[in-house]
């Protein structure tokens, strides 16, 4: 039986389709990523799968159960931390454990118990008595992870956990995602950092509404045609503007000092781009192929891809 399963799935605001057709499969014990750019409908997306909102058309089904005909049995089964966690400034982090406990009908010594586990899971303990409001936004996001996982849930949905998140705190949020993932829990993932992708078991990329591919992170970078070199240099952003010129090039985007160019031929493209630099004055420069990142195939994609165009995961 597949944790997470959706066919045909479609969700319409007016003359704006924000998903479309989706078809999606998760099986249990998987941590699956959602990427893809802001307006690609990733949060549509989990409000559809978790029942937070209704689909115009298709189906969800979760553990088995269809959604929209038992939303109740699925919500008992499912965690869900949405980008607006539904944490209570006013309360303590305690508080907070314990009012989402009695939402689910938490018996008070099971309540208990289990507040005080996520509290050591999470390594909130020390701040058990500190309001919500005061706390840093790492620590609001482990408490809304503790929050989603107080009645023992069984597949987890996070959507975009590590927005203006910091570092370490990222870091330290995947690190409990991966204690949990021992723990036997299937999650989804949505998030626009393509680093965290990278840790995911299997990648769906989402842009506008379409799912447009779905692999595991080294088969995605398989699909990328060409070699990609890294060329290390002054000005990486005229320098792109000089090589997206040549024939050789089918790709140049500048990744912070970086410029990764997709060739057809590592080492007959390489000379050629260091002529023409040479030409222009440019001498100092490193170029070497590297293995592609899932941004170089996802930024191939989207550039190369026709409106419409559909995958299945």
């Amino acid at each position: 039986m597949l944790a997470v399963e959706a066919r045909e799935l479609t969700k319409k605001f007016g003359s704006l389709t924000a998903v479309d057709r989706l078809a999606l499969s998760i099986p249990p014990g998987e941590i699956f990523g959602l990427v893809g750019p802001d307006g690609a409908g990733k949060t549509t997306t989990m409000r559809l799968l978790t029942g937070v909102t209704q689909p115009t058309t298709g189906s969800v089904k979760v553990l088995g159960l269809e959604i929209t005909r038992d939303p109740e049995a699925v919500r008992h089964r499912i965690g869900y931390v949405p980008q607006n966690s539904s944490l209570y400034a006013d309360l303590t982090v305690l508080e907070n454990l314990q009012f989402h406990a009695d939402l689910f009908g938490i018996p008070r010594a099971e309540r208990d118990r289990k507040a005080a586990e996520l509290l050591t899971f999470s390594r909130l303990e020390p701040f058990a008595k500190r309001l919500c409001r005061n706390l840093s936004g790492g620590m609001r996001q482990k408490l809304a992870l503790c929050a989603a996982l107080i009645h023992r849930p069984e597949v987890l949905f996070l959507d975009e956990p590590t927005i203006g998140v910091d570092p370490v705190s990222r870091r330290e949020f995947w690190l409990l995602i991966y204690q949990l993932l021992q723990q036997g829990l299937t999650l989804l993932v949505s998030t626009p950092y393509l680093d965290e992708a990278e840790r995911c078991h299997r990648v769906g990329l989402m842009d506008r509404g379409h799912l447009v591919a779905c692999d595991t992170p080294p088969r995605l970078r398989e699909i990328l045609p060409g070699t990609v070199l890294e060329l290390r240099g002054p000005a990486p952003e005229a320098i792109s503007a000089l090589l997206s010129r040549l024939p050789e090039v089918r790709e140049a985007q500048v990744f912070g000092d970086t410029l990764h160019l997709v060739v057809t031929d590592a080492m007959r493209d390489s000379a050629r781009i260091r002529t023409v630099l040479q030409g222009q004055g440019v001498v100092d420069v490193q170029l070497r192929p590297i293995v592609p990142s899932l941004e170089d195939v996802f930024v191939a994609l989207l550039r190369q891809r026709s409106p419409g165009t559909l995958a299945g995961c």
